[in-house]
């Protein structure tokens, strides 16, 4: 069963947050409020999310501010931040956005359907790696736990490699789709260069399985790090 992408919601304005659940609600994701950069800090030390949707003129600390928070920390530097704003102070405002760590910078009122799709994006993006972690791990098990196995009976390594290869498979066809499906569609420039990095991986992740098949050499291969 797979488990859901979690979407983290920052809007002090409980009207705002409404209408967030109301235009992602089709997306089938988990949505999480917070209504303060504080709460929003809370919620990502505990929770991964897929991308965060920030409203910047909150009172206290505002979005600029919690994007800077959030950038600071190891664990959450690499979330998509989506920038939502009611007010539009020219270029330098916007540039002071993307300056902060932003992926994108919508003004309100924006169209839900641009903004549910946007958010897909990044959503599919994070469905992506976290199979490829899974896909890694089991692959680590493999090289951990499976030379002595093999040794002394070659049939269940080599069905793990098969299942290995075949999950590999499945997942690199999808990140081929959705790579085709972001040159189609003109999509941002980040969600493109984070299409690309999840393929490099995938292709690292193909090697290291392909050395373990026999009379590839005896060496262990090395797996490619998920950061």
């Amino acid at each position: 069963m797979v488990q859901k992408a979690k979407i983290l919601l920052v809007d002090d304005r409980p009207e705002n947050l409404l209408a967030l659940e109301a235009i992602l609600s089709a997306l089938d994701q988990t949505l999480v409020r917070a209504s303060s950069g504080e709460e929003a800090l809370k919620a990502l030390l505990t929770d991964d999310f897929a991308v965060i949707l920030l409203d910047v003129q909150m009172p206290g600390m505002d979005g600029f501010e919690t994007a800077a928070h959030i950038k600071r920390r190891e664990r959450t530097r690499d979330i998509p931040i989506i920038f939502l704003t009611a007010i539009n102070h020219g270029p330098h405002h916007t540039f002071r956005g993307y300056a902060a760590g932003a992926v994108d910078y919508i003004s309100k009122p924006f169209d839900p359907w641009v903004l549910r799709a946007k958010v897909s994006v990044f959503v599919e993006l994070y469905m992506k790696n976290c199979q490829l972690r899974e896909q890694a791990a089991l692959l680590r098990l493999q090289l951990e736990g499976g030379g002595k196995a093999a040794a002394e009976d070659t049939k269940e390594p080599a069905g793990l490699l098969a299942e290995l290869s075949a999950r590999l498979a499945a997942v690199e066809e999808q990140a081929e789709a959705l790579s085709k499906q972001l040159d189609d569609e003109s999509a941002d420039a980040a969600a493109v260069a984070t299409a690309a990095h999840l393929e490099r991986k995938l292709t690292g992740l193909r090697r290291a399985l392909d050395a373990l098949e026999p009379g590839t050499g005896s060496g262990a291969p090395s797996v490619p790090s998920q950061n």
